[in-house]
């Protein structure tokens, strides 16, 4: 099989599922330990590659790979996420006894709830290290290829085989719009060097032409950030062997009143953006696309300086990383943590406006993982359409695993939630029936 061809959003919890459906789709998921490799995990490659969707994804991200201008940056994503032989390097070496010292330390530090301990499957252990290929090794390899992982948990948005560089491809592009928006409303000017809204920019936006948005905004921090952000879901979001997903541990705090300085605040956050965060400081990415990065699901403005800090804390502990002398964090007055300076914002002290620094990619890479906001109702949709249309095709939804497997996972991967929840919406049971006979009709179900 060639390797080139191949927020999160509990909707289950919130009452979109009934509880039949809902038992079905967890079952698994809370039985198993998750301290081996998932089960299904050759399933959902299978899935993955035979799905068009997944692959022009997967692609379209390389090809976004080659567009970074900085030699290290381009080089880095291009091992963690094409690469079939690339190494797990916040992984590399650790024994267990290092990785009880780093739960210790995050217990210790506030960036874990110990109570998690008891109900998370396999412990904290497994949670913030969950199961890679020759672990305990110089090169820890992933448990499965990128382009087969989901973009969330199951049942929650872009949750099928190869979800992910779909996922991953709609925030790139998302991040890419926005900042051409941005630089077209605030980063124009006219002939005498003042402002002006460029209207022919925003009507005609070129998202390939990344490089026009420099100097205003820095094309690396726009393109790396999405690609970087969720690369831990190759780990986290393993695939058990009834087409379910492993559970995702929350790290960066204790969800109790003192995660902001002290104070009350909730930083936890999915495993999978603290262990990216944790990768890519130990690939040597700089202070500014770190924070970047970090921003996906809290910008640090509005009073949450303290989720992005405890979030690079966390991931540095993992990393084993000292943020004061890579420059991802510094201490002010009172011995708290905060985001450094960057570029010139060090010629004011901002700390008096609550801001140590605020750059523009951080709050669009933020806007640009919002679309769960859609996407994770959109599935759960049409799990509840797909398990009315199943019958049709042979197949029934109490049949957990060949149900996942051969039909609810293959229709998903091929056609995507939002795709057949227009559909749905438009034409009912009988256009989504049109649509997976479709793959039928090709020997895909």
């Amino acid at each position: 099989m060639p390797w080139m061809l191949s927020r999160r959003y509990c909707l289950e919890r919130a009452g979109y599922l009934p509880l039949a459906l809902l038992a079905l789709t967890t079952a698994t998921a809370v039985a198993q330990t998750q301290t081996t490799p998932g089960a299904g995990n050759a399933q959902a490659v299978l899935t993955a590659n035979n799905a068009p969707l997944v692959q022009s994804a997967y692609h379209f991200l390389q090809a976004q790979i080659g567009r970074l201008s900085d030699d290290n940056l381009r080089t880095q994503t291009y091992d963690a996420i094409v690469n079939p032989d690339t190494c797990v390097l916040h992984r590399a070496n650790l024994k267990p006894a290092d990785r009880q010292a780093i739960v210790a330390t995050l217990l210790a530090q506030g960036l874990l709830n110990k109570a998690d301990d008891a109900t998370f499957p396999g412990g904290l252990i497994a949670g913030v290290f969950p199961p890679v290929l020759n672990d305990n090794s110089a090169c820890p390899h992933l448990p499965q290829p990128f382009y087969s992982a989901p973009g969330s948990s199951f049942g929650s948005h872009h949750s099928y085989p190869g979800g992910l560089p779909v996922h991953e491809s709609n925030n790139e592009t998302a991040d890419i719009n926005l900042a051409s928006e941005y630089h077209s409303v605030y980063g124009q000017y006219d002939a005498n060097g003042l402002d002006f809204v460029n209207a022919d920019t925003i009507a005609h936006p070129t998202p390939q032409n990344v490089a026009a948005l420099a100097p205003y905004l820095s094309p690396d921090l726009i393109v790396g950030a999405p690609l970087w952000h969720d690369w831990a879901k190759s780990i986290v979001f393993q695939w058990n062997a009834d087409g379910t997903e492993f559970q995702e541990l929350s790290i960066g705090g204790a969800g109790a009143s003192m995660d902001d300085y002290g104070q009350a605040g909730d930083a936890r956050t999915g495993g999978h953006h603290i262990l990216s965060i944790a990768e890519a400081m130990k690939r040597g990415l700089s202070p500014a696309f770190l924070i970047t990065q970090a921003s996906a699901h809290s910008a640090p403005t509005s009073g949450n300086e303290f989720k992005v800090v405890n979030w690079i804390r966390a991931a540095a502990i993992i990393a084993q990383q000292d943020p004061l002398a890579k420059g991802y964090l510094i201490k002010d007055g009172s011995g708290n943590y905060r985001l450094p300076a960057l570029e010139q914002t060090g010629e004011v002290d901002l700390v008096a406006a609550g801001q140590t620094n605020i750059l523009t990619e951080y709050e669009l890479h933020n806007l640009s993982d919002s679309d769960f906001t859609f996407s994770g109702p959109s599935v759960a949709a049409v799990q509840l359409v797909l398990a009315q249309v199943a019958g049709s095709f042979g197949y029934n939804a109490a049949d957990t695993a060949t149900y996942n497997n051969k039909f609810r996972n293959v229709v998903l991967a091929n056609f995507s939630a939002e795709r057949l929840y227009a559909v749905y919406s438009a034409n009912g049971l009988d256009g989504v029936r049109i649509e997976v006979q479709m793959l039928r009709s090709k020997g895909s179900l």
